[in-house]
């Protein structure tokens, strides 16, 4: 079986100088992710994962998705 890995969003994003965290939130249970604030981007990846597939989001998508978080509108 083959496996195929992309990169999702931005096309070109170069990600070789990306500074990766994980939330201070974070339980260490393994089921975490990673993100790297890019500037005008963020890219998110599998902490358990970290020479898989990325998915970067623009600056104003994520901004928009960690505000509807924090407004309580996902049930994680």
């Amino acid at each position: 079986m083959t496996s195929i890995r992309r990169e999702r969003g931005e096309p070109g994003t170069d990600l070789s100088r990306a500074l990766w965290r994980k939330s201070t939130y974070s339980g260490g249970n393994g089921s975490c992710v990673e993100i790297a604030d890019l500037g005008t981007a963020t890219a998110v990846r599998d902490s358990k994962d970290r020479t898989g597939p990325k998915l970067v989001f623009a600056a104003d998508e994520w901004r928009s998705f960690v505000d509807t978080i924090k407004a309580g509108k996902h049930s994680l």
